[in-house]
């Protein structure tokens, strides 16, 4: 099934380690062709590189900003994209043998709806792949939460915007172009297995990210250069769980 000369559309490390996760994963696990669901999909850059191994692949998001980014990055035949939400497309009856769920239930204020809703929509032998910062990681701890504080005062916005600015930080994502991409919600490791178990799934394997690859005054290097990206990722990989930047991880439904 796999394909030689797959591309990557990321550049950083970490982007590239999950991307290789998922792919690696759903080689084991879901039959040649099978039917894939990615699930706030963004600009569609996980769809398209399952894509080329040969998958069917229906990437969804309800931001019609970001859907018609997908569209137009998308030349491959067996992937393709709507603006739709995962509720609408159960209603229609349709289940898929993977669905992907990468870098979203942080960003929701009540994550089991939707997981409620992707296990309606796997198969019973299907595959949830699911990918989260973790909230008590370098990123969260040192960056996004300061960040979110400072949005009460805006003279501090202002200033630190200034010198991400200057400090040459697009605050763009290679990921989303949403609008809104707070994070709602800071999981441990603890935290995501009793979400799992809340809502009738099991998670049979957690894999690590990074490490401070992406928290300043680190960031300054790591950004520029490609090495330092690959040794925190596998300086990440000795460390323990509670000090990865994020999480991969496999999920199965409890029958």
């Amino acid at each position: 099934m796999q394909q030689t000369a797959i591309s990557y559309e990321y550049e950083r490390i970490a982007d590239i380690k999950r991307l290789k996760f998922i792919a690696e994963s759903l080689a084991k696990a879901i039959p040649a062709g099978g039917n894939i669901l990615d699930v706030g999909c963004g600009n569609g850059v996980i769809s398209r590189h399952l894509g080329q191994f040969g998958y069917n692949v229906l990437g969804i998001d309800i931001s019609d900003k970001t859907i018609a980014v997908a569209k137009s990055k998308n030349k491959l035949p067996n992937v393709r994209f709507d603006v739709i939400s995962a509720e609408d497309l159960i209603a229609q009856g349709k289940q898929f043998d993977a669905v992907i769920c990468s870098e979203v239930l942080e960003h929701l204020d009540q994550p089991s709806i939707l997981l409620e809703t992707l296990y309606k929509s796997l198969k019973d032998e299907g595959t949830l792949v699911v990918t989260v910062p973790n909230g008590k990681g370098p990123r969260e701890v040192f960056v996004t939460k300061p960040m979110l504080a400072a949005r009460k005062s805006p003279g501090m916005q202002r200033f630190l915007n200034g010198l991400k600015k200057m400090l040459g930080y697009k605050g763009t994502t290679v990921q989303s172009q949403a609008d809104n991409l707070d994070h709602v919600q800071f999981f441990s490791q603890t935290d995501l297995k009793k979400l799992a178990d809340a809502n009738k799934f099991e998670i049979i394997k957690f894999s690590k990210t990074n490490f401070v690859e992406d928290v300043f005054p680190f960031s300054l290097l790591t950004k520029r250069i490609k090495a330092l990206q690959t040794l925190d990722c596998q300086i990440a990989e000795v460390l323990p769980y509670g000090m990865t930047g994020g999480f991969n991880t496999l999920w199965k439904k409890k029958l």
